[in-house]
């Protein structure tokens, strides 16, 4: 299911990419560059919507609803970690190392009894 949620997903954004980029922004013609064409309004009336905008309203609501179905299906997935197998800390024994070698100190020069100068 969730590969071809993501395989609708992929289709749909790059639709909805292409289908954007088609559409001429309001007042792209060359008069209203230079100040002409003042019977359109930026945010008048658009008149009847186009084909191009109803299809770009219906790829942005199936875009948002794989996107919702996703990350709801990504995230209902059971997690695993490597640290639900191992034991908390108080639990755990604690290795001790081993005691060290107890040595004597290792002797110095031998000292001689020094003798009385005749």
């Amino acid at each position: 299911m969730s590969i071809f949620l993501i395989i609708v997903h992929t289709v749909v954004c790059i639709a909805l990419i292409l289908i954007v980029l088609l559409q001429t922004g309001k007042g792209a013609d060359m008069g209203a560059a230079f100040g002409g064409g003042s019977s359109q309004t930026l945010f008048g009336s658009t008149g009847a919507s186009t084909f191009l905008s109803k299809a770009t309203t219906m790829a942005a609501i199936i875009f948002m609803i794989t996107s919702l179905g996703l990350a709801y299906m990504s995230g209902s997935r059971p997690t695993s970690s490597i640290m639900m197998d191992s034991k908390p800390a108080a639990e755990q024994p604690v290795d001790q190392p081993p005691p060290a070698a107890q040595t004597a100190p290792e002797p110095g020069p031998a000292e001689t009894p020094s003798k009385p100068v005749e």
